[in-house]
């Protein structure tokens, strides 16, 4: 049984034998909600479609493998690299509404250490984000993988910025915005001016 924010991998007949358990506690859901949704042209599939977007798209990251990370010599490079803005579509693992936004990851490689692939950043941010958390987790998971993917740099830092519908469609009814960051190494201690750096290069990016 999965926690919020892990992962189980399952096959193409897991996936199938899942699906199927699902639509028929959906039906049931329904049905304790009142809706006649057997009867109904409009709701008759509602528990299958419900059942394989929530596992096959909006919940993926917590039954698919990781991605596949490619990573290259960083050729002496040793100044930060930056990628901004990338879509953050997830799901709050209190109230299972979604929370959207953008995600921006930084870090700076020691001499003779590794880059990753540009797309992989967006990856590894997508995989953690299709499953149920918080965004306080989602950020430190998205931290911690590439502190594993790089092995040794001078810091990992990872910002996120995000809507949440269990605030704006109830409780507080409030468009408000969240904001969470995780941060290492010369990101933590700015011995460097990285965490400065990295601050303005978002400030820029959402202009």
């Amino acid at each position: 049984m999965l926690k919020a924010g892990e992962n189980i991998i399952l096959d193409d007949d897991g996936f199938d034998i899942r699906i199927e358990q699902v639509a028929e506690k959906y039906g049931e859901f329904l049905s304790a909600l009142g809706y006649d949704w057997k009867n109904d042209p409009n709701m008759v599939k509602t528990p299958y479609r419900v059942a394989k977007m929530m596992l096959k798209e909006i919940t993926a990251g917590a039954y698919t493998p990781e991605p596949r990370i490619t990573t290259f010599p960083s050729y002496g490079y040793t100044g930060m690299v930056t990628q901004c803005n990338i879509e953050v579509k997830s799901l709050c693992s209190h109230h299972f509404l979604p929370f959207i936004g953008v995600c921006h990851v930084g870090y700076v490689p020691v001499k003779g250490g590794k880059v990753v692939g540009l797309s992989k950043l967006n990856r590894i941010v997508h995989w953690y984000a299709k499953r149920p958390q918080l965004q306080e987790q989602l950020t430190k998971q998205i931290h911690d993988h590439l502190c594993d993917v790089l092995g040794d740099t001078q810091g990992i830092a990872v910002y996120i910025k995000a809507k949440h519908m269990c605030v704006s469609m109830r409780g507080a009814e409030d468009d408000s915005t969240m904001v969470t960051n995780y941060c290492s190494g010369c990101f933590m201690d700015n011995d460097l001016n990285s965490r400065d750096e990295f601050l303005r290069i978002i400030q820029s990016a959402e202009k």
